[in-house]
């Protein structure tokens, strides 16, 4: 289920800008889900498939880059599918402080890249880690990922939890490293190990990586073997997938993930509104820190009208503009705007209103959402307003 947004840290084999059908590998997903829109989804899923027996979290990010809509999609799975077998998949420079949660909601298979234990050697692999808010490059980057790693692996097994090390080879970077991978693994009880080829990616660091042959990597996972039971089924699977490993996604399972994205954020609240800024009321054409005004359209008889105009809280309080607006929408579920900062958009998306910026006739984008068909085509394709944006009305940051 595509849930974490986010990632902690950059590698040079990864791209995760790019969503193509055809693709299968981990970092793509065609939609991002709310952890309630990913209940509904997983609701349907279901439905159409009752063999369905496992559920993960592998991204497109890190799931602890975004710990909170994890672990409340983990709660919810949980709570509405008590015996489903839940996973998830990290790089681990986040995990160690959610092990124990991870425990009480009966995650019972947990998966760890893990690609070196030199930071001389991880630096070629990670330009950057981001942690605590702070972005660490080079060596230093690197060590602080490496220091987190392994003894979140060992909190687990000491719980219980099943572990696998996925280690990607990179031919020429870290085959002198696979080996004290597999060594320290078998000393922490890991189950398996998955020794994966690199793939080149068009736009990544590595895009033009030669990956290693058939024969290298049979011979490599021939030194780790006597050390830690080795995978060997692995599909690199997208962030969205689902259905049987080797099989191509089904079609209604694609038409089933786009119609639960368009869904309100927290689904089971009655949220029957939609909000728009607009200058006019016929363009999508206001900026959020821009509007004095909302215009608040409703569906009568299985048409779009217009119930009202609201006032925005007043300009000058920061943080409280957004926390008092999303009061004032509590009944709205989506607001229509030409854009919108980060910190504004995190606030009013946590209350359960969800943001699309996009351009064109406010008409087009209120039928498609009262519809909940897909609104990709309608959004807007740069890349946003700045973190300074704090509602001051001084424009993008």
């Amino acid at each position: 289920m595509p849930v974490a947004p986010l990632c902690n840290i950059q590698c040079n084999f990864c791209n995760r800008k790019y969503d193509c059908v055809n693709e299968s590998r981990p970092g793509v997903t065609s939609v991002i889900l709310s952890p309630g829109q990913a209940i509904e989804y997983l609701r349907l899923a279901v439905a159409r498939d009752p063999r369905l027996s496992v559920v993960g979290i592998a991204g497109p990010g890190d799931p602890f880059a975004t710990p909170e809509e994890t672990l409340e999609t983990l709660r919810g799975v949980r709570e509405q599918f008590p015996t489903m077998i839940t996973c998830l998949a990290t790089n681990g420079l986040n995990l160690r402080p959610w092990v124990g949660e991870l425990a009480k909601l009966a995650v019972s298979h947990v998966t760890v890249t893990i690609n070196a234990l030199d930071p001389v050697v991880g630096a070629r692999i990670y330009p950057w880690v981001r942690d605590g808010g702070k972005t660490y490059r080079g060596e230093e980057g690197a060590q602080r990922l490496i220091d987190r790693q392994f003894p979140a692996v060992a909190e687990l097994k000491a719980l219980g939890v099943t572990v696998k090390i996925n280690t990607i080879l990179l031919p020429g970077i870290n085959d002198s490293e696979l080996v004290p991978i597999a060594e320290r693994a078998k000393t922490l009880g890991v189950d398996i190990l998955n020794c994966i080829p690199v793939m080149p990616v068009e736009g990544a660091v590595f895009e033009h990586i030669v990956p290693p042959t058939a024969a290298e990597v049979l011979e490599t996972r021939k030194k780790l073997a006597p050390y830690v039971p080795l995978m060997h089924h692995c599909t690199r699977c997208r962030a969205d997938a689902v259905g049987l490993l080797g099989e191509a996604m089904p079609a209604k399972a694609s038409a089933d993930l786009a119609a639960s994205a368009q869904l309100p954020l927290k689904p089971a609240e009655v949220r029957p509104y939609i909000a728009v800024a607009s200058w006019d009321g016929v363009l999508v054409n206001q900026h959020l820190g821009e509007a004095d005004e909302l215009w608040i359209w409703e569906e009568k008889d299985g048409m779009p009208r217009i119930l009202e105009q609201r006032r925005t809280p007043p300009s000058g309080t920061g943080y409280l503009r957004w926390e008092t607006l999303a009061g004032l929408l509590k009944d709205c579920r989506l607001l229509l705007v030409s854009g919108a900062g980060p910190k504004p958009s995190q606030i009013l998306e946590q209350s359960g209103l969800k943001i699309v910026q996009m351009d064109g006739m406010v008409t087009e984008g209120i039928e498609a959402a009262f519809r909940n068909t897909d609104m990709t085509r309608l959004q807007k394709r740069w890349g946003g307003c700045g973190l300074g944006c704090s509602g001051q009305r001084q424009g993008c940051g």
